[in-house]
C-alpha cells in the first residue's frame, strides 16, 4: 500500500503568490518541491515548522500517575475536556484533559504559552468498576473491575460477557469531566455510555464464563 500524499499550504508564484494554496509535497527538504493542486505549477519553498511551547504533564490511570512533557504548538488553545495522543517512552497514551495549571491557579481552557502543567487521564483503555447485584440464592453484592477500550460501550438494559463474568447494566453512575450526556447517572433503558465516562456501573449478575474484549 502506498503512503499517503503530504499536502502543505503555501503560495504559489505561477497563480496565487499572495495567497497560500494547497500543494502536494514531491520532496521534503531544507528547500522542499511542491506541486500546486490548482494551476500544477511545481516550485521549490521553504516550509517553516509551527513554534512550539514545552508543557509539563501528568498521567493518571488506574489511581496511579506520573509525569512526562509534550510539545503544543504555540498559540494553541487547551481546554478541559479534550483528547490527544501523547507519546511517552513508554507508549503511545490517548488522554483527556481533566485540568490545566496556569501559575498557582487551575482553569478550564488557556493557551499553550500559560499553561504550566497539563494534568490528563488515560481514555484510550480503562478500567471499568462494577457494581454486581446477586441473583437470587447468590449471597451478596461483588464489585469487580473490567478492562476494556476507552471507546467501548455500555448501555442499560443490555447484557454484557465480559473477562468470565455475564451481567446486565441495570444503571451508570458518569465521572465529573464527562460531557454530552445531561446527567451524572443514566438508569433508563437504552441509555449508552462509552466506558470512558463511566464512574461506576450497577448490574444484575447473570453468570460467568464469558469472553474478554481484550
Amino acid at each position: 500500500m502506498s503512503e499517503a500524499t503530504e499536502h502543505v499550504a503555501v503560495a504559489c508564484p505561477s497563480c496565487a503568490p499572495a495567497e497560500p494554496l494547497v500543494h502536494e509535497v514531491l520532496k521534503p527538504g531544507d528547500r522542499t518541491t511542491v506541486r500546486c493542486t490548482e494551476c500544477g505549477h511545481t516550485h521549490k519553498t521553504k516550509i517553516e515548522e509551527p513554534a512550539t511551547v514545552e508543557c509539563d504533564v501528568i498521567v493518571s490511570q488506574d489511581g496511579e500517575s506520573f509525569a512526562t512533557a509534550t510539545d503544543v504548538t504555540a498559540g494553541e488553545s487547551l481546554a478541559e475536556g479534550e483528547e490527544f495522543v501523547l507519546d511517552t517512552p513508554e507508549a503511545l497514551l490517548t488522554v483527556r484533559v481533566t485540568s490545566l495549571e496556569v501559575g498557582e491557579d487551575r482553569s478550564e481552557s488557556a493557551v499553550a504559552e500559560d499553561v504550566d502543567t497539563i494534568w490528563t487521564r488515560v481514555v484510550g483503555n480503562v478500567g471499568v468498576d462494577v457494581t454486581l447485584n446477586p441473583q437470587d440464592g447468590r449471597d451478596e453484592t461483588r464489585s469487580i473491575e473490567l478492562g476494556v477500550p476507552g471507546d467501548y460501550e455500555f448501555t442499560v438494559g443490555e447484557r454484557e460477557d465480559l473477562a468470565d463474568e455475564s451481567f446486565t447494566v441495570k444503571g451508570v453512575h458518569l465521572r465529573a469531566d464527562a460531557t454530552g450526556y445531561g446527567f451524572d447517572r443514566l438508569d433508563h433503558k437504552g441509555d449508552m455510555a462509552f466506558a470512558k465516562d463511566v464512574d461506576r456501573l450497577y448490574a444484575d449478575d447473570e453468570s460467568s464464563g464469558a469472553w474478554s474484549v481484550w
